[in-house]
């Protein structure tokens, strides 16, 4: 189903006016925002500013962010996660999938999901939106926070390992805060590397050239550290994005041991993030972590050297789903986007 024919469903269709209060004599109603409704609204600046705020939020101690709980449906090769979180005036949770025979099987993303956001003062469903896009803003923001603070002033040349729809949100949160650079483009499918490098005029490298740059992001499935420590430039930052589950990895143990590795929660990355293999057997340990991306973004560790190679692994916060679904909503409502409707029957 398109967000088209979605969007056309909603019974009754009622435009956004009024702003949702307890007694006030109004029906309270939840805001419903399409993928369509989102695309229109959360642009990459957006996003980066939300997720800079999480991450310095989540650096100071504030909020909650119980542990990702995962949900896996062994016998259709995929999972569901349940990622919930509160931070200030928000909370809310995202119900997310990432099934690998999808697109070949039946034609959908291989990741989906839907974000509940809610008044943590009396737990209305202030909204329900596509959470797919919000996932890849989120996590190509995380990225491009990750660069502002851990990579040197402005990089020469970005590399994109892994040419899918994770890379072009990586690319375009980068531009953001970078707006000269050279992209490069890596994939072991040289039509993908083709067609990510003609839309964002990158130039496509080998394997190694493209992990001699100046910030890499890693953005692939893979099992099998490919990312070399010899082929990496000294002062370079690395966002390694693709790992997201036990026994993913993409960097070999001697890239990691070799530069300052940052993370966005110890939870998570020993579970499933980029350090969870090498944590796992012993040859990674905690005294091996310099701190977290939420830590320098606050100001409570200092910036490291600009001589220094860094990495964040970044496995994505439920924190940085809420405040960017907090920042989505609230632009909706300020430019009449979505659609209001009477989800819980509830009347004052």
């Amino acid at each position: 189903m398109s967000s088209a024919d979605y969007t056309g469903s909603v019974e009754p269709q009622t435009r956004v006016s009024t702003e949702i209060t307890l007694g006030d004599g109004e029906i309270m109603r939840t805001l419903v925002l399409t993928r369509k409704d989102v695309e229109d609204i959360a642009t990459l600046e957006l996003a980066v500013d939300a997720v800079e705020r999480a991450f310095a939020a989540f650096g100071r101690g504030e909020g909650s962010m119980p542990p990702k709980v995962y949900l896996p449906i062994d016998d259709h090769q995929g999972d569901f996660r349940a990622m919930p979180a509160r931070l200030g005036d928000s909370a809310g949770i995202k119900w997310v999938n990432v099934h690998r025979r999808n697109r070949k099987d039946y034609g959908l993303p291989t990741v989906m999901a839907v974000y509940v956001l809610s008044d943590p003062v009396n737990a209305f469903p202030l909204a329900i939106m596509d959470g797919t896009l919000l996932t890849a803003l989120r996590t190509g923001a995380a990225g491009a926070v990750a660069s502002k603070y851990l990579a040197p002033s402005q990089p020469t040349t970005i590399s994109f390992i892994g040419a899918g729809v994770q890379a072009r949100t990586l690319h375009d949160a980068h531009r953001v805060i970078y707006q000269d650079f050279q992209p490069l483009a890596h994939d072991r499918n040289h039509d993908t590397a083709k067609r990510f490098a003609d839309e964002v005029g990158a130039r496509v490298v080998s394997l190694e050239e493209a992990a001699g740059a100046d910030i890499v992001c890693t953005a692939t499935p893979s099992r099998v550290p490919f990312l070399q420590a010899q082929w990496i430039r000294p002062g370079a930052h690395i966002n390694a994005i693709g790992a997201d589950a036990p026994g993913k990895r993409e960097l070999s143990t001697e890239t990691l041991k070799g530069a300052a590795v940052y993370i966005d929660d110890i939870h998570q990355a020993t579970a499933s993030g980029e350090i969870n293999v090498p944590f796992a057997e012993g040859d990674f340990t905690s005294d091996d972590i310099a701190g977290t991306l939420g830590e320098v973004v606050a100001g409570v560790l200092p910036r490291p050297d600009a001589t220094v190679t860094t990495v964040f692994d970044s496995t994505g916060l439920a924190v940085q789903d809420v405040s960017l679904a907090r920042a989505i909503y609230d632009a909706a409502r300020s430019r009449s986007v979505g659609h209001e409707v009477d989800l819980v029957g509830f009347e004052p």
